[in-house]
């Protein structure tokens, strides 16, 4: 579907224009200035290119100048509960807020934030998750369906729409993928503004990536989604580089290198997997576009991986070097990573 999405400006990063960022969120506790300075200029340099972090009380506000001192991407204040945090982190130089409108008080305190925030020129992201929904309207549906979601997210559009704001972010996350998947297809049939994209407590780095990719994945290739974060119950860099998978698998992004790599079988007379898995890390912060294969052996080596920039096939305790699917030499097992990191810098 091609979906017709309304601009939301965010510092320098225009949502909707079709192309789509990656978000992650700090872990460090709120209290701990340092710690969290230090993780976003981390975060920054990994990739990321708008960053979150928690606001849980008004301590918590010195967040935000300290960190927008230090990093050159977008900071979002995640607020609950009390609306006086995002007026405060409003008047401390935030780039964006995250509320669910429905629990920080009453209509007049929306107002307050929606007034405040578009006097500023500050987008508000609403943000409906399965534990949020409001109980009329679990009470409606039975369970956080997907309809439920949807209709919860856009009670609270529709309040701060009557306040005179659209500067408006929507992300309604589920830790189901399928719920996920089909509340987000209703939603972009039914609104036009950005979506923020994520499966919502996906789980550990393994099943959070696996969740993630097939949740964003299905919806990106679908033409939903304008910014994405993938929820790992990990470093939060991690979730940069999975973020950055995805994108390029799906190819929309074309930034650094992508790496092919065979399975092994029973012709495999090389360390193959060591080698790919060291290869994978010695490039993943890589910026040159690249596709690397890295294969077991020569049968499907430079033939299978012939659309590769570059790549090795493994021999008996050593390896060829082939660009294109030519052969250029061999290279001895213990030095393929070297020879092939060398040729890399060269390209």
């Amino acid at each position: 579907m091609k979906r017709t999405v309304k601009q939301v400006k965010l510092k320098d990063i225009v949502l909707g224009d079709g192309r789509v960022t990656i978000q992650s969120m700090l872990n460090r506790p709120a209290e701990d200035i340092a710690g969290s300075v230090a993780q976003a200029v981390q975060l920054e340099k990994a990739g990321c290119e708008i960053v979150r972090a928690a606001i849980p009380n008004r301590e918590a506000v010195s967040l935000v100048p300290a960190i927008k001192e230090r990093i050159h991407i977008p900071l979002v204040a995640d607020i609950h509960f009390d609306y006086r945090l995002a007026l405060e982190c409003a008047a401390a130089g935030i780039d964006k807020i995250r509320i669910n409108p429905g629990n920080i008080g009453s209509d007049e305190n929306v107002k307050k934030v929606a007034d405040t925030c578009r006097n500023s020129g500050i987008p508000i992201r609403i943000g409906v998750n399965s534990g949020s929904v409001e109980k009329h309207i679990l009470a409606k549906y039975g369970a956080p369906t997907p309809e439920a979601l949807v209709e919860s997210a856009l009670y609270h559009v529709r309040l701060l729409e009557r306040f005179d704001f659209d500067d408006i972010v929507i992300s309604i996350k589920s830790s189901h993928v399928p719920t996920m998947v089909a509340a987000y297809e209703l939603l972009a049939e039914q609104c036009p503004y950005p979506l923020h994209l994520g499966v919502t407590e996906a789980g550990t780095e393994r099943m959070g990536l696996v969740k993630s990719a097939a949740g964003i994945g299905s919806l990106l290739l679908h033409g939903i989604g304008d910014t994405i974060r993938v929820s790992l119950t990990a470093d939060p860099v991690k979730e940069i580089y999975a973020a950055k998978d995805i994108l390029r698998a799906l190819g929309l992004r074309n930034d650094g290198i992508e790496i092919v790599s065979c399975p092994t079988c029973g012709r495999t007379k090389i360390d193959l997997i060591g080698l790919a898995s060291r290869i994978e890390e010695a490039l993943k912060d890589s910026n040159k576009h690249l596709k690397v294969a890295v294969m077991g052996c020569v049968v499907n080596g430079p033939g299978e991986a012939r659309e590769a920039d570059i790549g090795i096939a493994g021999g008996d305790g050593c390896a060829v070097l082939f660009k294109k699917g030519e052969i250029i030499r061999k290279i001895p097992e213990e030095e393929v990573i070297t020879q092939l990191l060398r040729e890399i810098e060269a390209m």
